[in-house]
């Protein structure tokens, strides 16, 4: 058998022919249909054969794409699969840029991705000069990384008297861009919702459907008003039992097993709430009694009621509609949202200096959602304004 005859330099440039041009050892030179050149180095991993591109013969000569390959091989030496090997270094190369990345640059690039999706144009121009006028000046030059609370604290706190509501919409702000960083830069959800299979209703045209939806006479109708009312999931929707609302405390305390968190999650009552529940029969343990004694609603129901009100949309997406109210109209504190809807944010020490659930905060934020929804327009300057803000 004969041995492949190593490539040379001129043969490099020379050769047309698209294909695979072996040069040993298991380095070749690739020519494509459109007669660009590339190196290849071909090996094999636990008895698959893999192909690990080294650049092409414009960036590498013949010589450099050896030396490439040679280290290649080193690697499979010691055990370790060439790909995964600067796959790892590339995530850990970017997580270091991550670390690096200044305050300034980050709200840029965060701007950048995310402000296109927001229709208020008095939001966007809040967001971007808020931070450049509070939070620049003492964090804009320093790494996301080195930025704690301490520091966030620190930057605001000259206008904390002065001007409390714009002292916390930055700081709220501040972390979201940092938290955006140490999540790894998402992309935002197309159309800024969660998850692509639950489609919502924009936020502005819940009012009316909310009108609709009172005037249907079922369970499953007041189950689904119950629902957007508190921004639940079907499921807690659906297992609620009476002895888990205090209808005096104005509290619905859902047990930790009943959670997908899995842990205990109190929902505030607005009035709206308590009038609803006050209203309906006691004739079972569930609140929203099923078909069958002793059983809840089917976890269809409120689904196929919103096919007939409104066809494509789903029940958990209004938990995105409630979040977008809350970015695009309120400029809730992040975390106080992020608590409504019963998520678990941040690493563990983050949690343990963030004992409470904030029921009281959340308790003002559900009552103006309430508010907003089941007020008519017109007949009170809270809804009006909130509307105006929307654009």
């Amino acid at each position: 058998m004969s041995k492949t005859k190593p490539l040379t330099a001129l043969k490099v440039a020379k050769i047309k022919e698209p294909g695979r041009y072996p040069d040993g050892d298991g380095l070749y030179l690739q020519i494509g249909p459109t007669g660009s050149k590339s190196w290849l180095f071909r090996y094999q991993v636990d008895g698959r054969e893999r192909f690990m591109g080294l650049g092409s013969t414009k960036a590498f000569s013949l010589k450099e794409a050896r030396e490439r390959a040679r280290r290649a091989r080193q690697l499979l030496a010691d055990g370790i699969d060439p790909i995964e090997h600067r796959l790892a270094s590339r995530d850990a190369d970017a997580k270091t840029a991550r670390e690096r990345l200044t305050f300034k640059d980050a709200t840029d690039q965060f701007l950048a991705v995310h402000e296109a999706g927001w229709k208020n144009d008095k939001h966007r121009a809040q967001w971007r000069s808020s931070l450049k006028t509070y939070a620049f000046p003492k964090l804009g030059d320093r790494a996301v990384a080195s930025i704690d609370a301490a520091l966030i604290n620190d930057a605001v706190a000259p206008i904390w008297s002065k001007r409390p509501e714009t002292a916390r919409r930055t700081r709220d702000r501040i972390e979201r861009v940092c938290q955006w960083v140490k999540d790894g830069m998402p992309l935002p959800t197309r159309n800024g919702l969660v998850k692509r299979h639950h489609a919502a209703l924009p936020w502005q045209d819940l009012p009316a459907f909310m009108a609709e939806l009172r005037q249907r006479q079922s369970i499953s109708a007041r189950a689904l008003e119950f629902t957007v009312l508190t921004a639940a999931r079907t499921g807690e929707t659906i297992g609620a039992t009476w002895d888990e609302i205090d209808i005096d405390a104005k509290v619905w305390t859902i047990p930790a097993e009943r959670m997908k968190s899995h842990r205990p999650h109190r929902v505030p009552l607005s009035a709206p709430v308590v009038d609803l529940l006050t209203a309906l029969p006691r004739e079972d343990d569930y609140v929203f009694i099923g078909g069958r004694e002793g059983q809840g609603l089917s976890n269809m129901a409120m689904l196929q009621l919103l096919r007939d009100l409104r066809p494509g949309t789903t029940v958990h997406g209004f938990r995105a509609s409630f979040k977008t109210w809350c970015d695009e109209s309120q400029h809730v504190e992040n975390n106080v949202v992020e608590a409504a809807l019963a998520h678990i944010t941040g690493d563990r020490v983050e949690a343990a200096y963030r004992r409470g659930d904030m029921l009281a905060k959340r308790a003002k934020l559900m009552s103006d959602w309430a508010a907003y929804m089941t007020t008519p327009k017109g007949k009170t300057g809270k809804v009006l304004a909130l509307l105006a803000a929307a654009g």
